[in-house]
Parts: C-alpha cells; sequence; structure tokens
C-alpha cells in the first residue's frame, strides 16, 4: 500500500517511540509506513476480534495495537497509549 493511498489520521499519535530492538531489525521505511497505516486506521494483520476492538477503542479512548511485516517479513507491533500521549513501535518479543 503506497503511503499516497492511506486515507487521513484518524487519532493522534502522541510521542512516536521505537525499542532499541525494533529500530535494530527494521528499516525507517517500514517504521514509517507501519505508523503512517496504523495512523489511518488499517490494524495490519490483527485477527478479527482485535480489529473490532481497535475500533470500540477509537471510539472510547481505549490502548489501539496493529500488526505488521516488515519489507523483509519480520512481524512488529505498534501500540498506542489509552490517552494518546504515545505510540510505540516494538517487537513481538518486546512486550
Amino acid at each position: 500500500m503506497s503511503a499516497e493511498s492511506l486515507p487521513s489520521a484518524k487519532f493522534k499519535l502522541g510521542r512516536v517511540l521505537t525499542t532499541p530492538n525494533a529500530s535494530c531489525r527494521l528499516t525507517t521505511e517500514d517504521i514509517l509506513l507501519g505508523i503512517r497505516r496504523h495512523q489511518a486506521g488499517d490494524w495490519g494483520d490483527v485477527n478479527d476480534e482485535d480489529r473490532q476492538e481497535n475500533e470500540l477503542s477509537l471510539q472510547e479512548g481505549f490502548r489501539l495495537l496493529s500488526v505488521y511485516h516488515s519489507a523483509k517479513g519480520v512481524k512488529f507491533w505498534i501500540i498506542t497509549e489509552a490517552d494518546r500521549s504515545a505510540s510505540t513501535v516494538l517487537m513481538p518479543d518486546d512486550y
């Protein structure tokens, strides 16, 4: 998906953080595309239950979770806190 085809932001990211592990294993492009998709409400590879939870969380102000894969197939997550103060790019084993 190209950045040009993404809809506008659905929520504020707050401060964007990346764990050291994610910084070492992902490219800047992977991270930036993931952040754009996450903020646009494209939750990536979450299951149906998590997708529905994210949609509810947008309305109710709960935490948001997206799951993506890098260009090399490495799985990573982006989590935005309920108060929208921060969003963190991390590897599943960082959690």
